[in-house]
């Protein structure tokens, strides 16, 4: 009885960790499909956070490592890897909202909400009324 219970809470705690956003995801570019950069998604303070931890092209063209040359106040010329791209985001729900989201290509910080679905992560940054979303897959 007692190892049936346990594998029932092990199947559990599974699923249920299957079910966070924590951990490893690949963001892809919607044109061409590839993988553009892995970001860790972790929890701080009781806050979801996430930071670039991959880059397919880490350095620039003089070999150096990329920076985020658009990216204002400390995150200026910070190098991408290790950026904090996702901030302060609270789960309310099923969705985590009320963070930002900083996008290291142009520098600009958006509000947005994240949420998984079908054991995808979506990420939907906002400007006023209008939205994009990117969908993002489990790393490894």
């Amino acid at each position: 009885m007692k190892t049936i219970m346990m594998l029932t809470a092990l199947c559990c705690a599974s699923l249920a960790l299957a079910a966070e956003p924590v951990g490893k995801w690949n963001t892809v570019d919607e044109k061409s499909g590839k993988v553009t950069s892995e970001v860790e998604l972790y929890e701080q303070g009781g806050k979801l956070f996430g930071k670039i931890t991959s880059l397919p092209e880490p350095n620039d063209a003089q070999g150096k490592p990329k920076t985020c040359t658009a990216c204002t106040g400390t995150d200026k010329n910070q190098p991408s890897m290790g950026l904090v791209i996702i901030k302060d985001f609270s789960l309310e729900g099923d969705r985590y909202k009320d963070g930002t989201l900083l996008d290291p290509d142009d520098g600009k910080i958006y509000k947005g909400e994240l949420w998984l679905e079908g054991g995808k992560l979506k990420v939907r940054g906002y400007i006023g009324f209008f939205y994009r979303t990117q969908t993002w897959v489990r790393g490894k």
